[in-house]
């Protein structure tokens, strides 16, 4: 029974492994395989091949070959008793054919005609009873009911246990006891404790309960992208990390290095560094080995500063997407997040994957990030790109535009690059993605949107690379681990500094998000009564535009009070410079009825059509205020911004604009 369905579900498991081709995620070059971190070892290979589906496969074919064993051995041990085969006589013998052989093997193995023990027992559990079988009436009739001149034959079951366990009689009566108390009941009891005294101690993603309070504490409004580093360092993990004497020396070395990207106060640069060293020595220590990763300062760490520094950069990850999640969970009344801190935290983890400084994100050029997206791109340096950007290419937006020819002769003969070099560099801007971001908000069932409504918000990411991959893993070279690339779409309104509604986003897991999608358009369309026929064609809609390289993030806030809105879409990757989307939709809030019915009707200019052109001319063309990063320009020069967006909150938008901001109205 098993190897009915066992067999040819493992035939089309070997088929699909045979036809399977095998699909780099990354970019391949030079600098990432050098690093080893794709490079599979023994170990990862087993780990590979060594899914939940493929292990029980396994086990189920070891429990197959198991039965077959047990099954042929057991036949062999069990043998049909057959009396006439015994005597060596045909089935149907009569009486008296049936003693003369009897006699004849008498005379054979009979024990006082052969003194051996074999013949013996032969002769006493074999051919005696074959005879007594065809001779006495109930051995007979036992043997044509049963098949055994002794009745029914059975089996007994026990427990392979050692005699002093089961000796009751002796001292030894409570050990069995003992040990069904300790296995049982002992064991299981302290594996729980245990277990549920270190779980009690972390989240869901594997983070400590005391860092989410320090980060939900220390989290503020107002938090510049500079002053993140002092709150993502003071996680409890970091806490942990040895501090070493041997350690004093090289780090005082390394502070020196980096003390330029410290938020150090210059003109008191004596007392701000006697402040530095003042704290926790766990924390200068996590600082400056993370500063010394931005800085790519590794190679003259020691080896006990190199293994402090995996591990930290192991813990960023994790870290840094809670600490995402602290500034974007709901703070006020209107249960709205903070936009400053977050934009902040996803530059500090853009900056930490690519090993990019975060001074290197100051604005030149022309490019809100500065050199920074240059920084991601192999044999980059500061020297390599001056030369690049004094010719025609001054931002990296232009770098991408280039043909592929035009792109190959400015890296041969500017920067001086060899073909391998050029041909590294093609390969990682193949892979670097780009952004397009389709958002509706709207009030289910509705024409407008009235104060107090729940708004919808539905946003089609697609994303789209040179090499035509959807899902890989980002060029990072300089950090030791593997690391998929999630993106955060942010719905936000940058006068007030506020996030209306989030969504982490992941290209990696088509399945996934062909499920979630799914799901999502379901309820939608149950929501407003759509017909079976209606609600299959939207749902095969959304399953193809997922297959194509779109994901869905959808959504409900509360709207507003009354009034015009000015909202920014924002799509960050959490691992890549400068291919960050953001899109302008202009959001109108109408007055809710005393009847509840929808007086308005949002249109192009989101008016009311009972208001006539007395809204229209309210309704000025305002410039979308941007948040500008504070390494883009210098610390009190911001300038608000508005661009022209739709009033009836649909935009779809593509390009690629920075996503370093800051802002003035800042909610403390």
């Amino acid at each position: 029974m098993i190897a009915l369905p066992l067999v040819p579900y493992t035939l089309l498991k070997l088929f699909r492994a045979a036809s399977k081709k095998a699909k780099s995620i990354h970019c391949g070059c030079s600098d990432c395989a050098q690093s080893g971190k794709y490079r599979k070892s023994v170990f990862k290979r087993i780990a590979s091949v060594s899914s939940c589906g493929n292990l029980t496969l396994v086990l189920l074919w070891v429990i197959m070959g198991f039965l077959v064993y047990y099954i042929k051995n057991m036949s062999r041990e069990i043998q049909v008793f057959e009396p006439f085969s015994i005597l060596g006589l045909e089935p149907g013998a009569s009486d008296s054919v049936i003693k003369k052989a009897y006699r004849r093997l008498s005379i054979q193995y009979h024990p006082d005609k052969n003194p051996d023990p074999a013949a013996h027992k032969y002769f006493v559990e074999s051919i005696a009873k074959a005879y007594q079988a065809l001779t006495d009436p109930i051995s007979r009739e036992n043997f044509e009911k049963y098949g055994h001149p002794d009745g029914r034959q059975g089996f007994q079951m026990g427990i392979a246990l050692p005699l002093f366990l089961l000796n009751i009689d002796g001292a030894s009566s409570g050990i069995l006891l003992m040990w069904i108390v300790c296995i049982c009941i002992l064991l299981p009891l302290v594996l729980a404790v245990i277990y549920l005294s270190r779980s009690s101690k972390y989240t869901g993603n594997y983070v400590k309960n005391d860092t989410l309070a320090a980060y939900f504490q220390l989290m503020k409004p107002s938090l510049a992208p500079s002053k993140v580093m002092e709150v993502f360092v003071r996680a409890a993990e970091f806490l942990e990390i040895p501090v070493r004497r041997s350690d004093d020396e090289p780090l005082h070395k390394l502070f020196m290095t980096v003390r330029s990207e410290l938020s150090l106060d210059l003109k008191n640069i004596k007392k701000e560094q006697a402040k530095f060293w003042k704290q926790h020595p766990a924390l200068v220590k996590t600082e400056l080995l993370i500063q010394a990763h931005l800085t790519r300062e590794t190679a003259s760490l020691t080896p006990d500063l190199q293994h402090d520094l995996k591990q930290v950069l192991e813990f960023a990850p994790r870290l840094l997407e809670e600490l995402i999640k602290m500034a974007i969970i709901p703070r006020n009344s209107k249960g709205h997040g903070w936009l400053r801190p977050a934009v902040g935290v996803i530059e500090l983890s853009q900056c930490i994957i690519q090993a990019v400084p975060l001074s290197a994100r100051k604005a030149a050029g022309g490019s809100a990030d500065g050199i920074a997206p240059f920084l991601q791109l192999p044999y980059f340096n500061d020297d390599i790109i001056k030369k690049v950007t004094r010719k025609k290419v001054r931002t990296f937006q232009d770098f991408q535009d280039i043909s592929v020819q035009e792109r190959a002769e400015l890296l041969s003969q500017v920067a001086g690059f060899s073909p391998p070099q050029v041909v590294d560099v093609e390969k990682v801007v193949e892979l670097i993605p780009s952004l397009t971001v389709d958002v509706t908000c709207e009030t289910e069932g509705e024409e407008g949107i009235q104060e107090g409504d729940v708004v919808t918000v539905k946003a089609w990411v697609t994303l789209k690379r040179t090499n035509g991959l959807t899902g890989a893993l980002p060029h990072a070279p300089y950090y030791p681990f593997h690391k998929e690339e999630n993106y955060w779409f942010l719905l936000a309104d940058p006068n007030s500094n506020s996030v209306w509604f989030s969504h982490k986003i992941s290209f990696m897991d088509e399945a996934t998000a062909v499920s979630a999608a799914s799901t999502a358009i379901d309820e939608r369309m149950e929501v407003l009564g759509a017909s079976p026929k209606e609600k299959t064609a939207a749902i095969k809609e959304a399953v193809e535009k997922v297959k194509s390289g779109s994901r869905l993030a959808m959504g409900k806030f509360l709207a507003a009070a009354e009034g015009n809105y000015n909202l920014t879409c924002h799509v960050l990757c959490d691992s890549w410079i400068g291919c960050d989307q953001k899109a302008n939709i202009k959001l109108k809030v109408l007055k809710r009825t005393r009847a509840g019915t929808r007086g308005a009707q949002v249109g192009d200019g989101g008016a009311d059509p009972e208001d006539g052109d007395e809204d229209d001319e309210e309704i000025e063309e305002e410039e979308d205020e941007d948040i500008e990063s504070e390494y883009s320009d210098d610390e009190g020069n911001e300038q608000h911004v508005n661009k022209k967006g739709l009033a009836n909150g649909k935009v779809g938008r593509k390009g690629k604009q920075s996503s370093s901001e800051s802002s003035d109205s800042d909610e403390e």
